[in-house]
């Protein structure tokens, strides 16, 4: 049975109903009750064997800096600033920045540096997803107990901060260091320390700038220790400089056993993409957090967070896939903000995959589930390709178009940025209609006609104007698309492509409907090119992925998108045909194929096959020890936030039944697989409103 709670809400009166509704759907409130998601097992995911030789790094992130842990004690494998690029390295275009390690910190007891994982035992890592924290515990010989927790700052996007707690089990002395660290892609590297002295507070700051490697951008990070004590009676801090990439601040203490001692260490990176002053604002930046103090930092970013988690995904069941559903979308709302004009690279913060570009994969697999969960963060993906629209414009110009043409790969420009050895570059042009689509749907879901009059009919007119000037007339009332590479990346230079073909008639479709609402004249040629772009089809009535395709395999999804999300394809036994033909022909491609599958099985009433296929989609492709995506089943490039992305539609879209219709979100009927008993989506849409499906 489907049912809106708020129906219920609505017959049994706005003051009872509005408190019945807040005690049900809140995820504070689930934490204490024993409603879905109580257990707290479903928020944390624990690492108690740490194997070095196969570790995959979870990220702690605010979606700005992305902290990607490692097996070393105190050592972060990368520190990723978003929206920070430059040329260097791979295919000569721009990659994304590491930028300063400001977080890690050197521990030395009675002399001696713990600095590798044979140095330690009993050492486990905790993830908590609710307050987006990763916790590292360790003992050292018989000497002491060490924690340490990183929070990526919610509030504070340019900001860190490191917790450290040391419980001695016998007299020690020990000497903590915060370091201040520069990769080795960064020229030019200066270093500073500065001591505030006021009569109330003393502050060092350990501040370092550098250049990015052709000199583009100039880069800072800057941090400081936070003491317990009382002004005065803090220890005193030494500050060391080893080379020029290294320099570090250090004190230290004599701790009695039994005793436990905590500091903290509060860091800020920022670089001339950011604020054209990046040095002093670093150091603004860090001298406010350690000013706010350590409880004031951690209940801001707990609060932030926890307004985060109004939208949620719960379910009732099955614990196993509610804790995998929580850090899949803990990964998108890690990796993204709102606020920004930042869109998601395949790897979001995780690291340098794929040159932290973005691809269609950010407006076809994850906004679709950030646009129901996150409104305010999926506008920011559309504000990074408004903001773009005179890049994309000159690329249309550039190879003989009108409108706009959208790069295959956009880094901050919004030129093309893919490698010249890839032919997705020139020739991958659904992402054009791509990026119309989520365009269109973000007004569907909003309703905001003043942002369709200022930003959304602007790349909907224009996208429109590409495609028209793209295809070729073929005769009367027939317009191909020729020489393109398919969805099915495998599929290159190939005619009348499936999906391409499906995604440009839905873009001339929304762009007619957006002038009709605004009141505008659409362009004629928009709608009789809709009309005449052919979708191919076999004798037998299943649709070809392009002309001249004779059933070869397939990297990912293509003609099955026809069915969802473009509903080009919408009878019943035509979509079961294009699933049952596509299915045995899926290569080992990337995680979210198997996510469109069971979208169309459940949606065909097939919810046991819908959750087969939901399930080969993402588990083959986790890696230990915290269950982090990986882009195939056997790579091991990871965090795949493009498979979350799919994964998430999957719930959203399939079992969850939500659809985006020009007039918003409705809900289809559904049915659950036989191990989960209900399933509720809350915070969903601007309304915030909360759906749910049990089993009968």
């Amino acid at each position: 049975m489907i049912k809106r709670i708020r129906a219920i809400v609505a017959a049994i009166g706005p003051v009872v109903g509005g408190l019945m509704l807040s005690l049900l759907l809140t995820p504070a409130c689930i934490a204490q009750s024993g409603l879905p998601g109580a257990d707290s097992s479903s928020w944390v995911i624990r690492a108690d064997t740490i194997d070095p030789g196969n570790y995959y790094g979870v990220t702690v992130a605010n979606g700005m800096i992305g902290l990607v842990s490692s097996a070393e004690p105190f050592k972060v494998k990368d520190v990723v600033l978003n929206g920070a690029f430059d040329l260097y390295g791979r295919g000569r275009v721009s990659n994304i920045l590491r930028t300063f390690n400001f977080v890690n910190v050197n521990l030395d007891i009675d002399g001696v540096r713990i600095g590798s994982f044979g140095q330690t035992s009993h050492m486990k890592q905790v993830l908590d997803m609710r307050h987006a924290s990763l916790t590292t515990s360790f003992d050292y010989e018989d000497k002491a107990r060490i924690r340490y927790t990183w929070y990526a700052l919610r509030d504070l996007p340019y900001t860190a901060l490191v917790e450290v707690t040391i419980t001695a089990r016998k007299d020690i002395e020990i000497v903590p260091a915060s370091v201040m660290e520069a990769p080795e892609m960064l020229r030019d590297v200066q270093n500073y320390y500065n001591e505030i002295d006021r009569p109330h507070v003393r502050v060092s700051l350990l501040t370092s700038t550098a250049r990015s490697p052709t000199g583009k951008l100039l880069m800072a990070a800057s941090n400081s220790i936070l003491f317990d004590e009382p002004h005065g009676s803090e220890p005193v801090v030494v500050h060391e400089m080893w080379d020029n990439n290294m320099h570090l601040l250090k004190f230290k203490k004599a701790l009695r056993a039994g005793t436990t001692y905590h500091f903290a260490v509060a860091g800020s990176a920022i670089t001339s993409a950011h604020d054209d002053d990046p040095l002093n604002e670093a150091e603004r930046l860090t001298l406010f957090a350690t000013l706010q103090g350590c409880a004031r930092l951690k209940a801001f970013h707990n609060r932030a967070w926890d307004e985060l988690w109004k939208s949620d995904i719960v379910l009732e069941g099955d614990d196993r896939t509610q804790r995998e559903v929580r850090l899949m979308l803990y990964h998108l709302y890690s990796f993204a903000r709102e606020g920004t004009s930042y869109s998601l690279s395949p790897m979001g913060l995780s690291g340098l995959g794929y040159n932290g570009h973005t691809f269609w994969d950010a407006e076809t697999w994850m906004f679709p589930a950030l646009l129901l969960m996150q409104p305010k963060i999926a506008a920011s993906m559309i504000e990074y390709r408004f903001q773009r629209l005179a890049a994309a414009r000159h690329n249309a110009f550039s190879h003989g178009y009108r409108g706009a043409m959208f790069p295959w790969e956009s880094a901050a420009s919004g030129d093309e940025e893919t490698p010249v050895w890839a032919l997705s570059g020139p020739f991958e042009h659904h992402i054009t209609a791509d990026v119309a689509i989520a365009a269109w749907d973000y007004y569907c879901v909003t309703q905001d006609k003043s942002w369709l009059r200022e930003k959304g009919y602007p790349l909907l007119k224009e996208t429109a104007d590409f495609w028209v000037s793209r295809v070729e007339k073929n005769g009367p009332g027939h317009y191909d698309i020729r020489n393109v590479v398919a969805a099915d990346e495998w599929a290159e230079n190939v005619d009348n492509n499936a999906y391409t073909n499906a995604a440009a008639r839905a873009n001339l479709q929304a762009a007619a409907e957006a002038a009709k609402l605004l009141g505008y004249p659409p362009d004629p040629q928009w709608l009789e090119v809709r009309s005449n772009i052919p979708i191919l089809r076999f004798a037998d009535g299943v649709t070809k992925e392009y002309e001249g395709y004779a059933g070869e395999r397939i990297k990912q999804a293509d003609v099955n998108l026809l069915a969802y999300p473009l509903q080009e394809v919408t009878d019943p036994m035509a979509i079961r045909r294009d699933l049952e033909y596509y299915e045995p022909r899926v290569g080992e491609g990337p995680a979210m194929t198997h996510a469109i599958f069971a979208i169309l099985y459940e949606r065909l009433g097939m919810p046991e096959k819908a959750y087969e296929d939901f399930k080969i989609g993402y588990r083959p492709n986790l890696r230990p020890p915290f269950g982090v995506m990986a882009e195939t089943a056997s790579g091991d490039n990871p965090y795949f936030c493009t498979g979350a992305g799919g994964m998430l539609q999957s719930i959203l879209n399939g079992f969850g039944g939500l659809e985006i219709t020009s007039s918003g979100i409705r809900q289809l009927k559904t049915r659950l697989p036989p191990s989960w008993k209900s399933l509720t989506l809350t915070g969903i849409g601007p309304g915030r409103t909360s759906y749910f499906v049990s089993r009968p």
